[in-house]
């Protein structure tokens, strides 16, 4: 699998968060930079982030547990999204992958749609009436409507697919670089590409997302952490550490990494979850102490 063994939680103290996320950079595709890149776009986003270098450090911030939900532990999440009550979630490895919408209060799986073995699935969002999912190295995207889960349509794309979102006028996605592309989710055609850092340094491994009142936020992989990324210039505003989540799940559960992140726009609530976890989180972010 693309996600190997999980490692121990733990806190990730400021001034090692930058240390670690620079490594990934170099640990993923063993250093290479990834196919999928709009050299002009990003050579432009790389010229805007010059000011970045004089930035404060982007604050990390806690976590209070409002409440805690079961989920399947058989769910590998790649994707996650919450609408008008309804959880919506995609789920990955070959031979497993699918589509769900899921009781939020009991994780009941109410629909379920399976992609065929050869698709690796990967983020998933709505739109309108509308769901969206991409598949890892397939270069295949699939729109389901949101009430069958009929297939009404396939898109393709270069490189991986990870994450998507979307900001209420384009998607958003991402292909575990450093970069997030914006697609005109009419055509699938790529509008912009946003390069994303901190006090000047790339963060990379950007995997599942989420738009959140104003601002995307990602999973970056294999960490307990969600940078919080300006839609505009690709600055990291803030950081948001989860270590001890995944500590908090019983004893005995075979669990893999953080990801997933839906929003309740309606009620302003934050949803977190993990691959192979058996709980979903709604959660509180809580200011850094100064």
């Amino acid at each position: 699998y693309r996600y190997g063994k999980l490692r121990h939680s733990t806190s990730h103290p400021l001034s090692s968060i930058i240390l670690i996320l620079l490594a990934l950079v170099f640990l993923h595709d063993g250093g290479q930079v990834p196919a999928a890149r709009n050299t002009d776009a990003m050579d432009s986003a790389e010229r805007g982030k010059s000011a970045a270098c004089v930035d404060q450090p982007a604050p990390v911030y806690g976590y209070k547990v409002v409440n805690v939900y079961p989920h399947d532990p058989d769910a590998f999440t790649q994707g996650l999204a919450f609408e008008q009550g309804s959880l919506y979630e995609s789920t990955g490895l070959y031979g497993r992958s699918s589509i769900r919408r899921v009781e939020l209060t009991t994780g009941e799986v109410l629909d379920n749609k399976d992609l065929p073995v050869f698709y690796f699935g990967e983020g998933l969002t709505v739109w309108r009436d509308r769901l969206i999912q991409l598949t890892w190295k397939a270069h295949t995207g699939f729109v389901y409507d949101k009430k069958s889960f009929a297939r009404l349509a396939t898109f393709n794309y270069r490189g991986q697919g990870w994450g998507i979102t979307h900001d209420g006028s384009l998607l958003v996605m991402s292909d575990g670089s450093t970069f997030l592309r914006f697609l005109d989710p009419s055509t699938f055609e790529q509008v912009k590409v946003l390069a994303v850092h901190d006090q000047g340094h790339p963060i990379s491994s950007l995997n599942e997302l989420e738009y959140i009142r104003g601002e995307i936020f990602a999973n970056v992989w294999r960490t307990d952490l969600i940078a919080r990324i300006s839609p505009e210039s690709g600055k990291v505003v803030g950081w948001v550490d989860l270590a001890g989540l995944r500590g908090s799940l019983h004893s005995g559960a075979k669990v893999d990494v953080l990801n997933g992140i839906a929003y309740d726009a309606r009620k302003d609530r934050i949803f977190v979850t993990g691959k192979l976890w058996p709980s979903l989180f709604e959660i509180e972010l809580v200011v850094p102490s100064k």
